[in-house]
């Protein structure tokens, strides 16, 4: 897969459908101050000027409510990105002959052709389009004004397919549509002739689509200085795709780790290359697992790439227990998966995904009628009277709603996060048989409407976050910038694993796992080590079981500077010991799945370590030390701390080291305070560079005391430097800046602490530092 060639094509789209569409909705009238009230007629209506069909006024209508609701430039976004994902959906069905009609839309039939070939073939299709029109059109010359048409016949089709995906003709989107689709410059022109249909080949290209999209987005919301992230640019700061063998090691090590439990066929193994066998046989008593009672849940899905590995392990599975392989399919997407987002364009990716993947196995899919259980959180709307009479029959009925409703005011914020305060099976069931009848009264069909659109999904999302699941997968948000909903709501629920959303999100998933269930993650590594997630790690350490867990090397995830670990945790506590694989000493992310699978595949390699996490709890801030030796353990457990005799703290940090250090060589000896008790000393003497210890590498005969710093006038220029670089401390350079009153003290400094817990202790030759009494990082 050329990812450089996707990411460009993504990029670019986005930059293209925002312009685009921006200039269709002032040409219809609406700009970013007012939204032009349309003319209507006894047939027709006019907007922008150009004649509709009467059926357009509705869709123009909830196009200025819509602009009203989230202003223009928001709204062009929006509608921008739902055009790039069906867009990119036709592609992908078109490549590999999925589309009904089995006609090319996007493109032509020949190598080098010039025009789709729906331009030639339209007479063939197998969906209503008006054959005199596009005559017409093309008689007149007009390939855009034929073409135009079919692509939208073309999306109608599907939305009887996928309308998650695919809105009704008539639906503002149309409205705001691009036009000159056939020029060489438009956006389909762009994905057919810059990214090859080899890339189709795996679903997977839809996940690195979503990425690429969203990038330029999220890196404009991350590099803002600013204290927080607004509730409506949380979803594009905190997608990340999910590497494909990280996908891999987490499905395999729980889904497949509980059919091998459960005396599932062992020759699947075969293909498992990144299954981390327990130590033993790894069964449970060998009784059969019910394939089709298995639910799998991801509370943060993205564009569903966890989905669809796991509906191929499910298939292999169903296929080994001798299910007819055209009703797999089906019965994976009704019973198996089930995906929430707060992001709606990933929502949709995610269903497409998985639809795509069961169209693969079952050429029959799309006459099924079957959907994904995928969705986008959705905010509750306002709802009539007469609308929830129809549901709530009785009063507890409409305690119920208002409870559920009042829950998910910011579903769009809080997402699965979310705790449902009352149960909605029964609320849920009837209004799916209401919605599943056909009343003839008009006003009743319009009731159940507007139930359809305004409660429906609101009971769905609380119906799936109040189940219990037997494995819950997941590569949830990493961020701590709350807004103050957010910050407010984070400490009212989730008090103890507030520090980030991930460490929320690692709770939060082990509480929707079944006694038994299995909960897989990938995650920054943070939480293994640091004081602020102590609580999360005494948590799982003693109310669950990590069985496996794979620690990256620090800089190995290409798509970010994050440090990254991934891990399976079951909701158990008899079976404590866990398999763990450290790459810390493999750089590079191509390295990284090597390492795994030569783990995978021999348990014996230095890497890969059998612990006990009880022993976790031998060691100050209990971290996942699983590396520790028992003699490393014992000193701990039964020695005095550091901590009880001395006062570790944070030594000077600069924020540039390049302009404020040198080596003590490299300055004039004369202008080195060298001996100073104090910084009221050091101050007086007027004098600019001062020793500073910052550990360093092993020396046997001499301590590391090679730099000087610049602390004149008791670091003036260091503290004015911090205060202009990080303008949102609004003045406090202490931030950075911190423990000064512990310079120029006795102490002893640390090298950075080794993940083998071989701290490598340097003693100072001269005990006057700018550094802290004791000097410690945060082990990784």
């Amino acid at each position: 897969m050329d990812k450089s060639a996707i990411r460009n094509f993504a990029t670019e789209a986005r930059r293209d459908l925002i312009e685009q569409v921006g200039l269709r909705a002032k040409e219809l009238g609406v700009t970013e101050t007012q939204c032009a009230a349309a003319e209507a007629g006894e047939d027709y209506v006019v907007i922008g000027g150009v004649r509709y069909p009467k059926a357009y006024q509705s869709a123009y209508e909830r196009l200025c409510a819509e602009w009203k609701r989230k202003g223009f430039q928001r709204l062009v976004e929006e509608v921008a990105y739902t055009w790039f994902n069906r867009i990119i959906a036709i592609r992908y069905m078109e490549v590999h002959d999925y589309l009904p009609s089995h006609v090319r839309i996007l493109s032509s039939d020949r190598p080098g052709g010039r025009d789709p070939e729906v331009l030639s073939r339209y007479r063939e299709l197998t969906f209503p389009v008006d054959v005199p029109f596009v005559e017409q059109a093309l008689r007149d010359g007009d390939r855009e004004k034929a073409f135009r048409h079919l692509f939208l016949m073309q999306c109608e089709e599907l939305h009887r397919i996928m309308p998650f995906l695919f809105e009704p003709i008539a639906d503002y989107t149309e409205l705001l549509l691009p036009t000159r689709l056939l020029h060489t410059d438009s956006v389909i022109q762009k994905l057919v002739r810059g990214v090859a249909e080899e890339d189709f080949a795996d679903v997977e290209i839809i996940g690195w689509m979503y990425q690429y999209y969203v990038s330029e987005k999220k890196d404009e919301i991350v590099g803002m200085n600013k204290g927080f992230v607004k509730a409506e640019d949380l979803p594009a700061a905190t997608q990340l795709f999910t590497p494909d063998w990280i996908v891999k090691y987490m499905v395999q090590n729980s889904l497949g780790r509980m059919w091998i439990e459960t005396g599932g066929d062992t020759s699947l193994l075969d293909d498992w290359e990144f299954y981390l066998a327990p130590s033993g046989d790894g069964r449970r008593g060998g009784h059969s697992l019910t394939l089709e009672e298995i639910r799998i849940f991801d509370p943060a899905c993205g564009s569903g790439h966890i989905l669809v590995y796991a509906f191929d392990l499910l298939y292999r599975m169903y296929e080994s227990q001798g299910y007819p392989s055209s009703e797999i399919p089906t019965i994976i997407l009704k019973n198996n998966l089930y995906g929430l987002d707060i992001d709606e364009r990933a929502a949709q990716l995610a269903g497409f995904a998985l639809m795509m993947k069961a169209r693969e196995k079952d050429r029959r899919l799309f006459s099924r009628d079957i959907q994904p259980n995928i969705q986008d959180f959705r905010n509750p709307r306002d709802v009539s009277d007469d609308a929830l009479a129809l549901l709530c029959r009785q009063s507890e009925d409409r305690g119920v709603l208002k409870s559920v409703l009042h829950d998910f005011k910011n579903a769009k914020l809080y997402g699965s996060l979310i705790v449902p305060s009352a149960d909605v099976a029964s609320l849920l069931e009837r209004l799916t048989g209401l919605l599943e009848s056909e009343p003839s009264d008009l006003y009743e069909r319009l009731l159940l409407e507007e139930l359809r659109a305004g409660v429906l999904p609101v009971l769905r999302q609380a119906f799936w976050l109040s189940l219990k699941y037997d494995m819950v997968v997941t590569n949830p948000p990493y961020h701590n910038k709350y807004c103050p909903e957010l910050k407010a709501f984070m400490q009212e629920n989730y008090k103890d694993y507030k520090a980030d959303l991930y460490s929320a999100f690692i709770y939060r998933c082990t509480q929707f796992t079944k006694s038994g269930g299995y909960a897989a993650l990938m995650t920054p590594f943070t939480w293994m080590f640091i004081s602020t997630h102590e609580k999360l790690r005494k948590y799982i350490i003693t109310k669950q079981t990590i069985t496996s867990l794979v620690q990256l090397e620090y800089s190995a995830f290409e798509e970010a500077t994050v440090p990254i670990c991934t891990f399976v945790i079951q909701n158990q506590t008899d079976m404590r010991v866990g398999e763990y694989v450290r790459l810390a000493d493999f750089r590079g992310s191509e390295v990284q799945p090597l390492k795994v699978r030569e783990a995978a595949r021999n348990p014996r390699v230095p890497f890969r370590y059998t612990s006990d996490q009880t022993t976790f709890l031998d060691l100050p801030g209990a971290p996942i030390a699983y590396w520790a030796t028992d003699r490393v353990r014992e000193v701990f457990r039964d020695h005095p701390k550091l901590g009880d005799v001395a006062q570790p703290r944070q030594g000077l940090a600069t924020a540039d080291n390049n302009r404020f250090l040198r080596l003590w060589h490299e300055v004039n000896v004369h202008r080195i305070g060298f001996g100073m008790r104090s910084r009221e000393e050091a101050m007086r003497s007027g004098l600019k560079w001062f020793p500073l210890n910052k550990g360093g590498g092993f020396r046997k005969w001499y301590g590391n005391q090679d730099f000087v710093v610049n602390w004149e006038n008791d670091g003036a220029e260091i503290k004015e430097n911090v205060i202009n670089r990080y303008p949102y401390l609004n003045g406090n350079y202490e931030y950075v800046v911190k423990n000064e009153k512990y310079y120029f003290r006795e102490g002893i400094t640390w090298t950075s602490a080794q993940p083998n817990l071989a701290f490598g202790t340097r003693l100072s030759d001269s005990f006057r530092t700018t550094k802290a009494v004791v000097y410690f990082r945060h082990l990784h």
